[in-house]
C-alpha cells in the first residue's frame, strides 16, 4: 500500500476516514495522493461507509497547479488519467461515500464531492470549477455528471464562469444533501454515518449500483474528453492560465485560432 503524508487514514470501526493533508496548499492532490485513496479504498472493502474530507481551512483544491505551470507531460498525464481510476474506484466501492466538506471544494476537488454519493458543508464551505480560468476544463464531472443534479444550463455556468458558490446556494441547487455549522460538522457526518451503517451492507451494494446508471453512460465521454485534454498539455493556455493563477494576476490567454508553440 502506498504511503503518504499527504493523506491521513483513520478506520473506527466500519467507518473509513480519509483526511487530505496538505493545508499549504489546500490540500491539492497529486498521483501519490489518488494512489494512496484508492489503495486505501482497495484494502477496506469490508468498511461500511468511508468519510472523505480535508484538513485545514479547505476541503480540496483539485490537481496542485503548480504541476500546470510547468508541466512534465508524462507527470500530469498520469495525474489526469489517476483522477479518472480515483473516481472510479469511489464509484465502484460497495459502500457509500461521504464528503465532509470543510473549507473549498475548486476545480478537481468540487469533482470529487460530485463523485461521493453523499455531501455534507460547513457553512463556510465553497464550490466552483477553476478549469477554464487556468488552461483545462473539468471533463471529470464538472461538465458532464454535475448537470444531473443542478441542471444543464447552470452546469455550464459553473464550468464556463469559474464562480464561487456558498455552501447554502450549492444546497438550493441540489449539488450537495446539507449544511451546517462549522463546528458541527464531524457530529453531523457521525449521525448520517450511523444511519448508514445500521442499514443492510449487502443492499446498499445493490442501491449504489443501480444509482451509479448516468455516471457509466457519461464515462465514455469522459475518457474521449480526457484524451483531449491530454494532448493539450503544455499549450500555451495551460502556462499562461496556471502562472497567472500562481502570480495571482489576470490571465492574458491566446485567440483560439493561434497554433500552440
Amino acid at each position: 500500500m502506498p504511503n503518504s503524508d499527504s493523506l491521513i487514514v483513520e478506520r473506527e470501526n466500519r467507518i473509513l476516514r480519509l483526511r487530505m493533508n496538505r493545508p499549504e496548499r489546500m490540500n491539492a492532490y497529486d498521483r501519490e495522493t489518488i494512489d494512496c485513496i484508492i489503495a486505501e479504498l482497495r484494502a477496506n472493502m469490508d468498511a461500511g461507509v468511508v468519510v472523505i474530507t480535508g484538513t485545514g481551512k479547505a476541503f480540496c483544491a483539485g490537481g496542485y497547479l503548480a504541476d500546470l505551470a510547468n508541466p512534465d507531460f508524462w507527470e500530469l498525464r498520469s495525474m489526469f488519467t489517476g483522477s479518472l481510476e480515483l473516481f472510479d474506484a469511489l464509484r465502484n466501492a460497495p459502500m457509500p461515500v461521504i464528503a465532509a466538506v470543510n473549507g473549498g471544494a475548486f476545480g478537481g476537488g468540487n469533482e470529487l464531492v460530485v463523485m461521493c454519493d453523499l455531501a455534507i458543508a460547513s457553512e463556510s464551505a465553497q464550490f466552483g470549477q477553476t478549469g477554464v480560468k487556468v488552461g483545462s476544463a473539468p471533463v471529470l464531472g464538472g461538465t458532464n455528471l454535475l448537470a444531473m443534479g443542478i441542471g444543464e444550463k447552470k452546469a455550464k455556468e459553473v464550468s464556463f464562469l469559474c464562480r464561487k458558490y456558498s455552501a447554502r446556494e450549492a444546497m438550493d441547487l441540489g449539488w450537495i444533501n446539507k449544511v451546517v455549522p462549522d463546528n458541527q460538522l464531524e457530529a453531523e457526518v457521525n449521525s448520517w454515518c450511523e444511519e448508514i451503517l445500521a442499514m443492510s451492507p449487502r443492499y446498499l451494494e445493490v442501491a449504489k449500483a443501480s444509482s451509479n446508471v448516468m455516471y457509466h453512460q457519461m464515462r465514455d465521454n469522459m475518457v474521449q474528453s480526457l484524451g483531449a485534454l491530454i494532448q493539450a498539455i503544455g499549450s500555451p493556455d495551460m502556462r499562461e492560465g496556471a502562472s497567472a493563477f500562481m502570480e495571482k494576476r489576470k490571465p492574458q490567454f491566446p485567440p483560439r485560432d493561434t497554433m500552440p508553440s
